[in-house]
């Protein structure tokens, strides 16, 4: 199996200067050296390119495959959504068979610096009503994939037993998951016929967000679905928070029922992924993160105290 070359500054320099040269006269001219070029995380694979570009290196033949979809589908939803998404400039190969892509850069933060404001919430509520209305079929046509909806309950179970793993820690009270009911569960499934394009991702490094709390655009389209919409309310509730996350899909027209769902969903993956960082925890554990998500998704709502699962909803 051939092993993925690890690209340098000098290799990123020179497949961007490539690429923007590639891109048309609306991609900027470099510099005979080439454009300034930094790694935006760790992992080498994205990189800024300049103050207006972003180089991305899919590490993968199946993540090279997500990205050419991803730039299709932005074109599709790009007109029903109020936010901003990346467009694409360029794309070639950075090594056989590895696709990489300029986009343009979105100005802004991230969720995880900049906290979602009250009229960020309604950007938010956009984005989630937009992406209701990005016609399936064609999300399909593109090669979005359909994936069924989680079963609560089996999560419900397994978040359990990370719960009294956290409460050996030191770290939840699992007191606080006896909320979910497993009839609870059982009434919070998705409901069906309710699939709608998914971003999947709505993670706080994919949510461009302004010094003034304005959400201005996403990023990570590359994994999309056509699945259930809860999932993109439990990634708001763990990027930003359960009530901001429960007023943007109320916003949106969302009922209790799939707010509540996405909820749970949200407060269930906090707990599993903090009790795996936790078993892979070294000397030096990145527990800040999971920790963070941890807190935002068990943050109180209104909702919680007021619902009851019993009757009907209006939930869409």
């Amino acid at each position: 199996m051939t092993q993925t070359p690890t690209p340098t500054a000098d290799t990123v320099r020179r497949l961007a200067r490539s690429l923007l040269e590639d891109g048309g006269p609306g991609a900027g001219a470099a510099s005979a050296d080439g454009p300034d070029v930094r790694p935006v995380t760790d992992d080498a694979d994205t990189w800024w390119v300049g103050t207006r570009h972003v180089l991305r290196l899919a590490p993968s033949r199946e993540v090279s495959a997500r990205r050419r979809r991803e730039v299709r589908l932005r074109d599709l939803v790009r007109p029903h959504v109020p936010v901003a998404l990346p467009a694409g400039v360029a794309q070639g190969e950075w090594a056989s068979g590895l696709l990489c892509t300029l986009d343009t850069r979105l100005p802004g933060g991230t969720a995880d610096e900049h906290a979602v404001s009250a009229v960020g919430e309604t950007d938010l509520a956009g984005l989630l009503t937009g992406l209701r209305e990005v016609p399936v079929r064609q999300a399909e046509t593109l090669g979005v994939p359909r994936v069924s909806p989680r079963s609560l309950e089996a999560l419900r179970r397994i978040a359990a037993e990370a719960a009294e793993r956290l409460a050996a820690a030191d770290e939840f009270d699992p007191v606080r998951l006896r909320g979910l009911t497993p009839s609870a569960a059982v009434q919070l499934a998705a409901q069906p016929g309710a699939a709608v394009l998914v971003h999947h991702a709505l993670t706080g490094r994919h949510l461009v967000v302004g010094a003034d709390g304005r959400v201005r655009g996403v990023l990570g389209w590359d994994a999309a679905v056509v699945g259930d919409p809860a999932e993109d309310i439990a990634g708001l509730a763990l990027a930003v928070g359960a009530p901001a996350a429960v007023r943007a899909a109320t916003l949106a027209g969302y009922g209790a029922r799939p707010c509540l769902r996405g909820l749970w969903l949200a407060r269930c993956d906090a707990l599993i992924q903090l009790t795996a960082a936790l078993v892979g925890s070294s000397a030096a554990p990145p527990l800040r993160p999971p920790r963070l998500r941890l807190r935002r998704a068990w943050e109180p709502i209104m909702l919680e105290r007021v619902t009851d699962l019993r009757g009907g909803d209006e939930a869409p």
